[in-house]
């Protein structure tokens, strides 16, 4: 069975004109509907069909999806852009209907950035299908439990940028996922979706999926996890954040959620991800298989349930920072004028004090530190208003030397510390690789100290 390719930007050159791009483009679509053509008279069945373009009408990519099914295709490929971005205020075009009653479907991978829009009045049977992945989508949940009934080969699911669609049915919305098959899942509402202006139902979730392997959940969090079982999960990647709605304190809630994915061997948390889970300090569950955790920081979170995960992860062997900007909680000054007061000073010596404790009883062999010395752009301080405290800013590279060497001087366990340094200035390198070489005690026997940069690979071992 054969394969059409059409990839528009082979026709173009990047000095043509917007008129000749224009022209080009009604080429392009002229030249793909003869082919579409041509296999239809010979009544030719397809393997796949693939199409990337752009400044064409969607609509009319869409209305060849009915040709190439009736060629009985396994495998779609649609990849369009969009030069206005997408947002709440998208098209959202309609996919065609027969779209989920395809007998043959193996694969369906639609990326139109201008949005499309699922909505079938009959049922959905697709049931060959074993990848769906849309990107940039508008459905309501009703539909969505209607798309996930009808697919039961589904071995990986990809819905990305989802923004929910008003309906008429009550809240709140009761949505599961229960794939015994799926293996891979990825789920994120649309990537402003705080910002976003879309219909925010209160959404109570269960997720059922035995068997899957790989998970990425980039939402807020429910306003209910009903029931969560992943037993078989290796690797979870997630990025919750709480809307303002939500209660501030909903500890059950999270705990349930993370519980859910205890078994997971790779865990990577975003910085709102880090902060939702300082929910749950005093009930967080045991991550007995987990050997890789992946924490990306940031200058508005603070490292207050760092601690207790780390103190409830006893296998861990790889601890990665994505960056070691965080925030600490400041005291409002107590002192008199010319006269600082000391209790910053005991705020840092009662955050030091919990995490050298967790540091110290530390299985972790390798420590990587990502995008070390990036000092972010904020100022150095602000007013949080939910507490009326004020917060300082851990974003400097000499505060970052002091948290490696934290690691260094209390993790017994260490045999390698890798520092990746984005600078061009070999200068500024050898004052990190001197400062810290010159560390008089660590806690580990044998431990090397790699420093990655632009143009330099440095590296010494303390023994």
């Amino acid at each position: 069975m054969p394969n059409l390719d059409f990839d528009e930007s082979f026709y173009f050159d990047p000095l043509m004109t917007c008129e000749e791009r224009r022209k080009g483009s009604e080429s392009f679509m002229l030249f793909v509907d003869s082919v579409l053509t041509l296999q239809a008279e010979a009544n030719a069945t397809l393997n796949r069909f693939y199409v990337k373009c752009e400044g064409v009408d969607q609509n009319s990519v869409l209305e060849w999806i009915p040709k190439v099914l009736k060629r009985g295709v396994l495998d779609i490929d649609l990849h369009i852009p969009s030069s206005r971005g997408f947002g709440s205020n998208s098209t959202f075009y309609p996919l065609p209907s027969e779209i989920f009653v395809s007998k043959t479907l193996v694969r369906l991978k639609i990326q139109f950035q201008d949005g499309v829009n699922v909505n079938v009045e009959g049922d959905v049977s697709l049931p060959m299908l074993k990848t769906l992945h849309l990107d940039y989508v508008k459905m309501d949940t009703r539909m969505f439990q209607k798309l996930l009934s009808g697919c039961h080969m589904l071995k990986e699911l990809l819905l990305m940028n989802l923004i929910w669609e008003e309906s008429s049915e009550p809240e709140p919305c009761y949505v599961t996922v229960s794939v015994p098959t799926l293996k891979i899942l990825k789920f994120s509402r649309f990537e402003n979706f705080v910002k976003a202006k879309d219909f925010k139902p209160i959404v109570l979730w269960s997720f059922d999926i035995p068997n899957l392997v790989f998970l990425e959940y980039l939402d807020t969090i429910a306003d209910k996890y009903q029931h969560v079982r992943f037993d078989s999960l290796v690797e979870a990647r997630l990025g919750l954040c709480k809307t303002s709605k939500q209660i501030k304190n909903d500890n059950n809630n999270v705990t349930k959620l993370f519980m859910g994915i205890c078994n997971v061997k790779i865990l990577y948390l975003t910085e709102d991800a880090l902060k939702v889970l300082g929910c749950c300090r005093e009930t967080m569950p045991v991550f007995e298989n987990l050997i890789q955790l992946t924490i990306k920081t940031g200058l508005h979170v603070g490292w207050k349930s760092l601690p207790p995960l780390l103190k409830n992860c006893p296998n861990l062997q790889t601890l990665v920072f994505e960056g070691l900007n965080h925030i600490y909680r400041k005291r409002r000054s107590c002192g008199e004028e010319n006269r600082p007061c000391m209790c910053k000073n005991l705020d840092n010596m009662r955050v030091k004090k919990d995490i050298d404790a967790c540091l110290s009883s530390s299985s972790v062999k390798v420590i990587k530190i990502l995008n070390f010395g990036d000092t972010g752009d904020f100022c150095q301080f602000w007013e949080i208003e939910e507490d009326c405290e004020f917060w300082e800013i851990v974003e400097d590279v000499a505060d970052h030397i002091k948290q490696v060497k934290q690691f260094l001087e209390t993790m017994p366990d260490l045999e390698q510390v890798t520092l990746y340094y984005n600078t061009p200035q070999d200068e500024d390198v050898m004052k990190v690789f001197k400062k810290l070489k010159k560390l008089r005690r660590v806690a580990s026997a044998n431990c090397e100290v790699q420093i990655i940069s632009d143009n330099l690979n440095l590296s010494f071992t303390f023994r």
